[in-house]
């Protein structure tokens, strides 16, 4: 059963990395590899599970939390600016 989940797991990050070479936007590359690294913090903590080292579900938390921090710094760096339109002036203003 173990080995099943494995192997899963493993597929889900080889569809992952075929989305992350295709994907048309930055987006996409960022969503397949938050899903890379949630694949990896899945099989860091099944590792621990398998040789009776409860230390490695630790190590998946820690790996786990710098997944989350790092989508949030590049979607902060990605984030589109917010544009006006033409002819717009400034907030509370009257044309």
């Amino acid at each position: 059963m173990l080995a099943a989940v494995t192997l899963v797991l493993l597929l889900t990050v080889a569809l992952a990395l075929a989305r992350a070479a295709r994907g048309p936007t930055v987006f996409d590359r960022l969503q397949s590899c938050s899903t890379i690294g949630t694949c990896a913090m899945l099989l860091l903590a099944l590792l621990g599970f398998l040789d009776d080292r409860p230390e490695f579900l630790d190590l998946a938390l820690t790996y786990g939390l710098l997944n989350v921090i790092g989508v949030i710094a590049v979607l902060k760096y990605f984030h589109p600016a917010k544009s006006r339109s033409k002819g717009a002036g400034k907030p509370g203003e009257e044309r």
